[in-house]
């Protein structure tokens, strides 16, 4: 691809760009590999597309995909997962499966949370081209070594060479003396040098008591069983403790690199584990050793090695930050000993080519003071994932042996990148310069909530490489950035409504969903509805059997989830925005019966076609002129129904039919199959799981039995199951059934809608008489209200009762959110 000028003459432009990274230009140019690679916004993307990509035609086009549905393999035992760790990424052949689905080949796939680039991988092996971003210039950098192409011979001969030279400069710094039999202080004989493969450092606490020291190695952990022992004794006074009722032992040293004397908690090594002779040993440290360890903390390093204040604060840098446990770690280089940040500095020092600095950043953590000492675990590598945390004993590995073993891996992974390139850039999704309509498919593992401080858990990296992401627009909860659920909703929205502004019409985004919080699962729904997005189908992933399976279910979960969603056509959007909604019901439940698969599936049912129609029309501002019968009577009219199930055609009613009869589902449903395809979180989902359940009338014991394996309900004063069954089933001969005929199903309506009404009048009477907050409430009693108010135009009503909702009730409930914002926008109070 030609470019028109050089990356350096775009640098005054971009940087007004969201999301331009912190650094000097000349370390953003040299990490940069521009037009494919940029450490910064790109400004070749357009260029890209243009080369690369199909313009967007409505006459023309006549693409269509129902969900993706289908079990997908994991996938993780692979090179490429494996070759540089990450927060969270999601394997590449479990990508390639939905890229394969909804793309032709060709096509071009946005990811803008593309983290370590794994959707750009699953498109190129798949002939796809990949447009990849990202806030954090570490993750973009591993990205774009993942995206292109590698002589693999001439990396890994550069790559020991380098190893070479820097263990012959430096490996004198990992020689500890092998003794037979004796140790060294007891006259034991001096065989020769071993190399250390790592040494075991412990914290050293105060006795409450004696105040004596007692080192935690020693006192605490049980070597025998591999264990760790919760209380222990001190050595002094023999007294019983505990870890947290000592205080540690600290130190106080000049540091020669910030120019000033700092505080930290006092470590010594207990252990060193050392080959000699082919064959692996252990000891205690010697004298020798000691005087190793003070001979390297007394000499200044010659290379450069970062040493930035973390997040630019120094103590107390973020939400990682732990105060029993970063006691004096302020700077970059205090994560690391100084032999090893020699050794890292030296090693630095000599990696020039993309691949090498890959290499070098892939085991920054690894070789860092984050590496947990585990006795009961043979792997070497044990930082606990997604904190900085540092142990009471910490593994100092040997870098050189880290580098060797990894370049086995790099080279695995780069023998299977593909002999093509990706676009990449580093840059916030809420401002990318990505033209309209131009993306067929949008694949994205998004930040969710308060689960990962990325650019906290990046600086390490960065802080090697001189590039530091730029927060300000970092989607995340973050007390320290004072980001709340409302700011991470507000980026969340501003993202997806740019993953709505590029992507085509027709075309399908899938997001993976990492958080067990509903209020956050709420809000990633609600940014994708609010963009445009219309949700058609949630998947969950079995990890314990490695696939993914359909679930039926939009709630609150415990498991990873993957939402599909789609695009609605142009025509009908403009069509919708002309008439205001009215007249456009039909239609738009046609579109939606049409983008779900001919199989069981909640998205089916005469509940949540309403509440996706009702929020869609919400969303525009426009009157909802059907109410829950009207609708019904409508679907009645115009669509087909099996097993509360609904279909836009007869085709789709016949598909349904033979998946049936494929499944052996012709007769009975199974009670066990109720059970497992069914989530519920709230009322609305417990009756959709109740009226699947009662294919066949059942008692009340059989019922409670598979009802309490499947719900999961919080936040949501919903009524008793007994109550649910006595207002919304019919009960006969000791047992509850189904309405079966157009009186009971009017009947049930009728009562259901009565017993809410009333619920919900309790409600606005306590608003409008009480002082206090309403902290819990029925939440459909409060949606039904609600949605009766507006249709009726009493837009004030809502919002005396808004005024005393609890905020908790807010961040729970998009639906109710929904009322509110367009309350306030028709009576003009926002």
């Amino acid at each position: 691809m030609k470019i028109d000028k050089p990356l350096r003459e775009y640098l005054d432009e971009i940087k007004k760009i969201e999301g331009y990274p912190h650094g000097r230009d000349e370390d953003i140019l040299e990490l940069s590999d521009p037009p494919y690679y940029t450490a910064c916004p790109n400004p070749y993307i357009n260029k890209f597309i243009e080369e690369y990509g199909t313009p967007y035609d409505e006459e023309t086009d006549n693409y269509h995909r129902e969900p993706f549905v289908g079990d997908v393999s994991e996938g993780k035992n692979d090179p490429i997962y494996n070759a540089h760790t990450y927060h969270t990424k999601v394997p590449y052949k479990a990508i390639m499966k939905y890229i394969e689905h909804y793309t032709d080949e060709g096509d071009i796939v946005f990811d803008g949370f593309c983290g370590t680039g794994m959707t750009g991988v699953g498109a190129q092996k798949l002939g796809r081209k990949a447009i990849l971003s990202d806030l954090s210039p570490a993750a973009t950098f591993i990205a774009y070594n993942y995206n292109t192409p590698v002589n693999v011979e001439e990396f890994e001969s550069e790559a020991k060479r380098i190893l070479e030279e820097v263990e012959e400069e430096c490996g004198w710094m990992y020689e500890t003396d092998h003794y037979k039999d004796e140790k060294y202080d007891d006259g034991g004989k001096h065989l020769g040098s071993g190399k250390i493969n790592y040494t075991v450092w412990s914290d050293v606490f105060l006795c409450p008591y004696c105040g004596g020291e007692i080192v935690f190695w020693d006192a605490a952990v049980d070597k025998e069983n591999g264990k760790v022992l919760k209380n222990f004794e001190c050595p002094s006074c023999s007294a019983e403790i505990t870890k947290n009722e000592c205080e540690r032992s600290c130190i106080k040293f000049y540091d020669h690199v910030i120019g000033k004397e700092v505080t930290q908690a006092k470590q010594i090594p207990v252990m060193i584990n050392y080959s000699y002779d082919g064959r692996r040993y252990e000891k205690t440290p010697d004298e020798n050793d000691f005087t190793l360890i003070d001979k390297i903390n007394s000499m200044d390093i010659p290379y450069w090695f970062p040493t930035n204040e973390m997040m630019n604060k120094g103590s107390k840098w973020g939400d990682t930050w732990r105060k029993g446990v970063h006691y004096g770690i302020t700077h970059v280089h205090h994560f690391y000993t100084k032999r090893n940040l020699w050794i890292l500095a030296c090693l630095k020092d000599k990696c020039q080519p993309p691949l090498a600095k890959l290499l070098f950043n892939s085991q920054l953590i690894n070789i860092s003071k984050l590496n947990r000492s585990r006795p009961s675990v043979s792997f070497p590598y044990n930082p606990l994932s997604g904190t900085l945390y540092i142990s009471s004993q910490i593994s100092e590995s040997n870098v050189l042996i880290a580098y060797y073993n990894k370049i086995k891996r790099i080279v695995n992974a780069a023998r299977n990148i593909p002999d093509s390139y990706n676009i990449i850039s580093t840059n916030s999704l809420i401002e990318n310069n990505i033209n309209n309509l131009t993306v067929d498919y949008i694949f994205t593992d998004p930040p969710f909530g308060d689960n990962l401080m990325y650019s906290e858990l990046n600086f390490l990296w960065e802080a090697w490489l001189k590039v530091f992401t730029n927060n300000e627009s970092e989607a995340i909860v973050n007390k320290s950035q004072g980001k709340s659920l409302v700011e991470y909703s507000e980026l969340m929205l501003k993202s997806f409504q740019e993953y709505y502004r590029v992507l085509k019409p027709k075309r399908w985004i899938t997001v993976v969903f990492h958080n067990s919080k509903s209020s956050v699962w709420n809000a990633i729904q609600e940014a994708m509805i609010k963009a445009g997005f219309v949700i058609a189908n949630v998947s969950i992933l079995d990890k314990q059997q490695g696939s993914f399976k359909q679930v039926t279910s939009t709630g609150a979960v415990k498991n990873d989830l993957v939402i599909s969603a789609y695009k609605p056509p142009k025509g009908f959007e403009k069509q919708f925005l002309e008439n205001a909604g009215e007249g456009m019901e039909e239609d738009f439940i046609r579109m939606q019966l049409n983008n779900l698969t001919p199989t069981p599936n909640i998205e089916r049912t005469e509940k949540m076609l309403y509440s996706k129609m009702l929020s869609y029309y919400l969303r525009h501002g426009y009157i909802v002129r059907y109410d829950s019968r009207d609708f019904y009577s409508m679907l009645k009219e115009t669509f087909y129904e099996e097993d509360g199930y609904w279909f836009a055609n007869r085709d789709q009613l016949e598909k349904y039919m033979e998946y049936k009869k494929k499944m052996k589902l012709d007769g009975i449903v199974d009670s066990a199959y109720a059970a497992e395809k069914l989530l519920v979180y709230d009322e609305k989902t417990a009756i959709i799981w109740l009226n699947n359940f009662l294919e066949e009338p059942k008692d009340y014991s059989t019922i409670y039995t598979y009802f309490t394996k499947v719900a999961n309900i919080s936040d949501d004063d919903i009524p008793e199951l007994k109550d649910i069954l006595e207002n919304n089933f019919i009960p006969e001969n000791d047992k509850y059934r189904r309405p079966s005929t157009e009186g009971e199903e009017l009947r049930v309506r009728q009562k259901r809608e009565k017993e809410l009404m009333r619920d919900f009048n309790s409600l606005f009477f306590d608003a409008q008489s009480s002082r206090k907050k309403i902290k819990s409430c029925r939440n459909e009693a409060l949606v039904f209200g609600f949605q009766t108010l507006y249709q009726k135009g009493n837009f004030d009503d809502i919002l005396t009762v808004a005024k005393k909702l609890d905020k908790r009730i807010l961040e729970r409930n998009s639906e109710i959110r929904d009322f509110i914002e367009i309350a306030e926008i028709k009576t003009g109070n926002i």
